[in-house]
């Protein structure tokens, strides 16, 4: 039926949204935490299967946050019959754009970015200042990048269930 890609930078709420979607009965996957993504080596593709934490200055340079287009394309077929919500961040979404019947991008302001990782317990990423930095620098042109490939803008400075009711707003009036 459709297969969503729930994206938008890191602190924005992505796993929680996965996690609500899932408590309301939907089939939703944290890209993160359900093994679809992975550091990789930018110039040989190696997998990284312990990354050092925290990570040392420039290592978000050489290293890359990527997504199993396999994984992907599993994932649609299992979509044929119902509304599937895949969620997460990654470099290399390009790769898999295509597979996804709608993109919704959850946006925040930096100050919501920075509150919300340096406060959070469900992950470490952005705890430390270059992830933080990172963090702030990807945030900016979020919003404006993803109208452009025509997805659905969510405020996801609202509460958790508010954004969750967008998402599958979205969800149910995507022409498909």
């Amino acid at each position: 039926m459709t297969l969503v890609w729930v994206t938008g930078n890191s602190g924005v709420g992505k796993s929680t949204v996965c996690t609500l979607l899932q408590e309301r009965g939907q089939l939703a996957v944290d890209a993160d935490w359900d093994g679809y993504s992975r550091w990789e080596d930018r110039t040989t593709e190696q997998v990284v299967a312990d990354p050092p934490y925290p990570v040392p200055a420039g290592w978000l340079d050489r290293f890359a946050w990527r997504i199993s287009r396999a994984k992907v394309e599993a994932l649609a077929v299992e979509s044929h019959d119902r509304a599937v919500f895949l969620c997460g961040s990654v470099e290399n979404e390009a790769d898999v754009r295509a597979l996804f019947d709608l993109m919704i991008c959850l946006v925040v302001d930096d100050e919501t970015v920075r509150h919300r990782l340096q406060t959070r317990t469900s992950n470490a990423f952005g705890a430390n200042p270059e992830e933080l930095a990172a963090a702030l620098r990807w945030n900016g042109g979020k919003a404006a990048a993803y109208r452009s490939l025509g997805a659905t803008i969510v405020d996801a400075t609202r509460s958790p269930e508010d954004v969750v009711d967008a998402v599958v707003a979205a969800a149910v009036d995507a022409p498909i």
